[in-house]
């Protein structure tokens, strides 16, 4: 069920754990659309924390229903915006992130929560996207040296896509030049 035919945030977080012998990935999903897919090949998967915002109801009509420990949701009803982001953020993921300690953030980027899409009727805008991504790159700068990938999932506005995805990538390029540059000072 869904938009994708693979899902890439899977086969990354799978590969992470394969061929890189991590123990630790988070997925966070800020799609507008709840990654059930996401949520069922890693329910109970000790090696990956999903954190995830959706609206809701609204398609998939997943997510609220009994998640597995690993999964730590947010649905978020029609008409929520900056606010209601940066409590889930706060309330519910950050305090997940700092005991889980991922060694590496994977990112489920969709900009269809954007208040210029129509796709659905979240109300984020571009800084709403800038917080939340210094938030988490805060995450792995302190606990996965800096390790980020980020897949763009949703956006239909190509607007709001377009700057909210800079406004996204220069907080995760900006988190890693720094993370690379402390990692060379120190040698």
């Amino acid at each position: 069920m869904g938009f994708c035919i693979f899902n890439n945030v899977a086969v990354a977080a799978r590969h992470a754990i394969a061929a890189h012998g991590l123990e630790r990935v988070a997925i966070i999903d800020f799609d507008v659309h709840h990654g059930n897919g996401t949520e069922d090949i890693f329910s109970d998967d000790e090696h990956v924390l999903m954190a995830s915002i959706f609206q809701h109801p609204f398609y998939p009509y997943s997510g609220t229903e009994d998640p597995a420990p690993n999964m730590h949701n947010v649905p978020l009803a029609a008409g929520s915006g900056g606010k209601e982001l940066r409590c889930a953020v706060q309330e519910v993921w950050l305090p997940a992130l700092e005991k889980y300690k991922p060694q590496l953030v994977l990112f489920s980027a969709g900009f269809d929560a954007h208040v210029e899409d129509d796709m659905a009727m979240l109300r984020f805008t571009d800084s709403d996207y800038r917080w939340v991504t210094e938030q988490l790159a805060d995450i792995a700068r302190r606990h996965a040296q800096g390790r980020m990938v980020s897949l763009l999932e949703g956006g239909y506005a190509l607007d709001a896509l377009g700057r909210s995805a800079v406004q996204h990538a220069m907080r995760t390029a900006g988190a890693s030049a720094s993370c690379a540059k402390l990692r060379v000072d120190e040698r």
